[in-house]
């Protein structure tokens, strides 16, 4: 079995498995009405963290609602989020005060994912996605924008960032999924798909072991809304459309591109910092010592300064 056959196994068996959970309500994410509340509240909590005042706004799509947190000066130059896979725009608790202190803050909930944007649609193709994220940056007139993503959020970020028509100015990626190359140790992650399977406290910290160097760095309080985004959401197999870009779709982006990775992530390693620097013709790299694929919290301070440099 090749290495590509390999990872897409993987990533059908920890996002496509069909959930043995009959569904109470209407929901694309969640299987019943109280779970969606629990999560909800557990949100809530976790938004307090951010250290900076902020406004919560849900926009009107062609596909549902999108739910926006808005901070930072109105003069400031316009920041897109786009977080990781199931962590919400919460994620960004360690982060958004040095972000914010400069920058408009546009920080946008997946709709496909636990969140507080809501899908009323089908599953997005990847057309769609790009639809869906120009809607809410038209509704805010958003134009020569910077944009960070993180893990899947970084995939995202690419995939607007290769299309013809786009209002992105620079751009940072936090180890990026499936962007470059496919997942680089498909065996360590294993502990992500029994965490799918099989959701339990326990299987969740070894999750977090394996994803992060210092996992005892992440509040309890956000630690809490991550478990219950793995544990009540339904599986999707919407990973399975995330292929690594080609060359030529890379060579397409003379956006100024930040990439970092940590020394200890699971999901890129230096190949993909390699094929950033031969194929995206204006990118900087950076490998963060002492950090995993969470490595805004890992190393906070050290991924802070690194992304204000490099937008300011």
């Amino acid at each position: 079995m090749t290495r590509k056959v390999l990872n897409l196994v993987l990533l059908f068996l920890l996002f496509g498995c069909a959930s043995s959970k009959k569904a109470k309500f209407d929901d694309y994410v969640f299987h019943t009405k109280k779970e969606k509340q629990n999560y909800l509240s557990s949100y809530d909590k976790a938004l307090k963290l951010w250290d900076v005042p902020y406004t919560e706004e849900n926009v009107k799509t062609s596909f549902g609602t999108a739910h926006v947190i808005i901070a930072g000066p109105k003069n400031g130059k316009d920041l897109v989020l786009l977080h990781g896979m199931d962590a919400s725009s919460t994620m960004w608790y360690p982060n958004i005060k040095v972000l914010a202190k400069n920058h408009r803050i546009y920080a946008i909930d997946f709709i496909m994912e636990p969140g507080k944007s809501n899908l009323t649609a089908k599953p997005l193709s990847k057309e769609e996605i790009v639809i869906w994220y120009n809607e809410i940056f038209a509704y805010y007139k958003l134009k020569k924008f910077d944009i960070v993503g993180a893990s899947r959020g970084g995939w995202i970020t690419m995939l607007l960032a290769v299309q013809k028509e786009n209002s992105i100015d620079k751009i940072v990626l936090l180890s990026p999924a499936q962007t470059f190359k496919f997942i680089d140790k498909v065996g360590k992650t294993s502990s992500a798909l029994m965490l799918k399977l099989f959701p339990s406290e326990k299987k969740f910290g070894k999750t977090l072991e394996t994803f992060s160097t210092h996992p005892e760095k992440i509040s309890p309080v956000y630690k809490r809304q991550f478990y219950l985004a793995n544990k009540y959401a339904k599986s999707n197999s919407s990973m399975l459309k995330m292929m690594p870009f080609s060359n030529d779709e890379l060579k397409f982006i003379k956006n100024p591109v930040l990439v970092l990775i940590g020394d200890k992530d699971v999901i890129n390693s230096e190949e993909s910092l390699e094929k950033a620097k031969e194929f995206l013709p204006n990118s900087k790299t950076k490998i963060i010592k002492d950090a995993g694929h969470f490595l805004s919290i890992d190393q906070t301070k050290i991924v802070n300064d690194a992304m204000i440099d490099f937008l300011e």
